[in-house]
């Protein structure tokens, strides 16, 4: 029997800092809901806009798989590793913190706000030797499908970190149908819908909605409208 939690873009946590406008998917911050810890494996979902030259500080992290997917605008990163680097829509980001790391995010961009998920994973094995990667995509093999963006594989499409995750994302036009295939036994699906609505699995969800799905094989997906979703594939137990 498939177990569905629906989490409406209304019921997030949200923390309105003026620089900062973050949403919380999971408690995170100041924001502390108890039903709303994590998802399996998955720890954090922030749905962040930063204004024109604003940003986070030098600060650390741990053993935690990082990703950063940037939405609208550029994103400034710089690390304790050596890497400086600029990321922006269609590019892919992740840290793997292991056994530590320290890192600065700032919007370059004095004129223009800056909007990015940043997606906090446990990993599969602790205090791994810290790593940066930075890829850039192609949006176009999006469109009407579901792209890999990130495996446990090095070798496979997408940037690769320390758990048996995938992640997709897909721009459909209204009226499409897609199905997806659960990647490993045991694993969730968490699908974010970045916009328009959407029916998977009989729920109806329209911007900003999540669903997590577990203890199926198959998520059955329709576009009611033109609609762009991130399908989050990840460990229930790990």
């Amino acid at each position: 029997m498939e177990n569905i939690v629906v989490h409406k873009a209304a019921t997030r946590g949200n923390a309105n800092h003026g620089w900062l406008n973050a949403y919380h998917s999971f408690s995170f911050a100041s924001w502390y809901n108890p039903e709303r810890i994590q998802f399996g494996a998955l720890r954090v979902l922030n749905d962040d806009t930063i204004a024109g030259g604003m940003g986070f500080g030098t600060h650390p992290h741990d053993n935690m798989e990082i990703i950063t997917i940037p939405l609208e605008g550029d994103l400034a990163h710089k690390d304790n590793m050596g890497n400086t680097e600029i990321i922006k829509n269609g590019d892919i980001q992740v840290m793997s913190a292991g056994t530590g790391v320290q890192h600065s995010e700032f919007n370059p961009n004095a004129d223009q706000q800056t909007k990015l998920l940043q997606i906090w994973l446990f990993p599969s094995k602790r205090n791994v030797t810290p790593r940066y990667q930075q890829i850039t995509l192609d949006v176009a093999d999006r469109h009407n499908k579901f792209s890999q963006i990130l495996s446990p594989n090095a070798d496979d499409e997408g940037v690769w970190i320390h758990q048996d995750a995938w992640f997709n994302m897909g721009n459909f036009d209204a009226g499409l149908t897609s199905e997806y295939k659960i990647k490993k036994e045991g694993n969730g699906v968490y699908a974010f819908v970045l916009k328009g609505n959407v029916t998977i699995n009989g729920q109806e969800l329209n911007t900003r909605d999540a669903i997590g799905i577990s203890e199926t094989d198959v998520l059955n997906i329709k576009a009611n409208t033109d609609a762009e979703l991130l399908l989050m594939d990840i460990p229930m137990n790990y």
